[in-house]
């Protein structure tokens, strides 16, 4: 395993390290010799230029690159707190479900009618991912950030009033959940282009705001008793308006240089499907969330079940939540040292053997705290690595469109997860019951594991690709070359618009065509960092 996380690739003959380290920072889809960027603009844009002895020409995957912090980490304590007052506020909504089952509020309503009211808010704020590239064209990413403030305030205040169960559908439901998606994915594509060596870092510290569940938690238990149901809901909406648009307007987009690809913001395109690089992504998320899901909502059962009070089964749940505040800026660190991909893999594959062994063996509190820290910890690293993944193997400019697109497609875990873990733990008794949930956690991330490994070879192919392309100098002839073997997605793309052929057939031939390098062995399990 040690050799997957080596530090000291080998390195092509006549390029200083310094024309390495751009090399391997840059985007594996930029432009070749003839289209580098004047020094000038780069600096001018917040970037630095490649060495003046370092012939540009041999160089094949010089990008601007990032100042690497800077007013960014002003950006990510802006977005840290944005992730505190979203999905931080998200989770507390268990506490409020708990408050509504037990006074009866509404009679006619469900224990399934609740649980789906917080999983509506999930799915929603993803589902608006493909939507928010255009209001940005049209407002800017600072107000669609501000209005996305606004109706996550109008959905929480809202709920005080809510006097039917249908009123929480319509306000926590829906009008909070466009707000989260108006909010929260802006504020996640802003970071990328701030960060190079730390990238992985600032997203892990970010990110690291949605175990701010474990304070709003205690703050809505305590509210509630003391200041009743009503001004509990008007409490939170007036603090994290006030939160929400003061990190909006801290926010500040970073100019990226045409060098990377075109600076005009993207849209949401059915043929980013085809690239073979973000459909791994998309199904390594797509299939991961379903256990992640599934994991917070069969844990506090599962402490119940071995015989433990519903207190200590709220603290297990807790202790989730501090593995992922934890959890996640140490991945961001370690994955900016060992690669983003070879972190996530072993996070992903570390969660698949706590699932299937130490989960399933757990049968005291302390055993389950372990695990919950640890799963926490390791569970969600979707979340952490997925913008800085993206930004390696797309490119800055087309990151935060793509990852919008990724976001729609994970509405069907978000939303499903928890009722596949509600059927999946019926009709057996004791602890045994929740043996075919731990199976199915523990195999989506081996799914997942699974389609990183698949990532990871065609990073390296790429890399190798276009290396040898630097090496020959003569990048029109590698260019020709490399399009035999693994089409780009210029050429894909001008296929499907000569031959018009459906985006379905475009995904088929793009894995065809890179099939028969990330199959091979020698790139599933070659020691590189990527």
């Amino acid at each position: 395993m040690s050799a997957l996380f080596d530090t000291n690739p080998s390195q092509p003959p006549n390029l200083d390290s310094n024309a390495i380290e751009l090399a391997q920072r840059s985007q594996q889809h930029a432009s070749f010799a003839g289209q580098e960027s004047d020094p000038e603009n780069l600096r001018a844009a917040g970037g630095t230029p490649p060495p003046d002895d370092i012939d540009p020409a041999s160089i094949a995957l010089v990008e601007d690159v990032p100042p690497d912090g800077g007013y960014g980490w002003v950006v990510v304590g802006a977005v840290f707190l944005i992730n505190v007052n979203t999905w931080g506020i998200n989770s507390a909504w268990g506490i409020f479900m708990e408050q509504y089952i037990r006074e009866n509020t509404f009679p006619e309503a469900s224990q399934f009618e609740y649980a789906l009211i917080g999983g509506l808010s999930v799915s929603l704020a993803l589902i608006v991912g493909p939507i928010i590239s255009a209001i940005q064209r049209k407002i800017g990413t600072r107000y669609t950030m501000v209005l996305g403030s606004l109706m996550i305030f109008a959905g929480v205040f809202s709920a005080s009033a809510a006097s039917r169960v249908w009123h929480l559908f319509m306000s926590v439901g829906l009008c909070m959940g466009f707000g989260f998606g108006l909010l929260y994915i802006p504020a996640m594509g802003l970071l990328p282009p701030w960060f190079s060596r730390h990238r992985s870092l600032a997203l892990g510290l970010a990110t690291a705001g949605a175990g701010g569940g474990i304070a709003w938690n205690l703050i809505t238990g305590k509210l509630l008793a003391v200041s009743g149901l009503r001004w509990t809901w008007r409490i939170l909406a007036l603090v994290s308006v006030a939160f929400n648009i003061i990190c909006a307007f801290l926010c500040r987009e970073r100019p990226i240089s045409s060098s990377t690809g075109s600076s005009k913001r993207r849209s949401f395109n059915i043929r980013d499907f085809g690239r073979t690089q973000v459909l791994l992504i998309l199904l390594w998320g797509f299939i991961t969330e379903f256990g992640y899901v599934s994991l917070w909502y069969s844990l506090p059962s599962y402490a119940t079940s071995i015989g433990l009070t519903p207190s200590q089964g709220s603290v297990v749940n807790a202790m989730l939540s501090l593995g992922v505040g934890v959890g996640r800026p140490l991945v961001g660190a370690l994955s900016d040292r060992f690669g983003r991909i070879n972190l996530a893999l072993l996070c992903c594959s570390s969660c698949a053997i706590l699932c299937l062994t130490l989960w399933i063996l757990a049968r005291s509190y302390a055993g389950l705290i372990i695990f919950a820290i640890a799963a926490g910890a390791g569970g969600g690293c979707f979340w952490a690595t997925v913008n800085p993944i993206l930004a390696e193997t797309v490119s800055l400019a087309e990151s935060s469109a793509i990852f919008g697109t990724i976001c729609f497609a994970l509405v069907i875990p978000t939303t499903f997860g928890e009722a596949i873990a509600l059927q999946l733990v019926k009709g057996g008794d004791g602890v045994n019951k929740f043996i075919p949930s731990q199976i199915f956690v523990g195999c989506t991330f081996l799914g997942g594991t699974a389609l990183l490994m698949l990532l990871r070879s065609w990073q390296i192919c790429e890399i190798e690709r276009k290396t040898e392309g630097s090496g020959s100098g003569q990048h029109g002839e590698g260019h020709r070359r490399s399009g035999e073997e693994n089409r780009t997605e210029e050429d894909l793309e001008e296929g499907v618009m000569a031959s018009g052929r459906s985006a379905g057939v475009a995904v088929l031939g793009e894995l065809r065509s890179s099939a028969a390098g990330m199959w091979s062995p020698r790139k599933l399990f070659v020691a590189r960092r990527v």
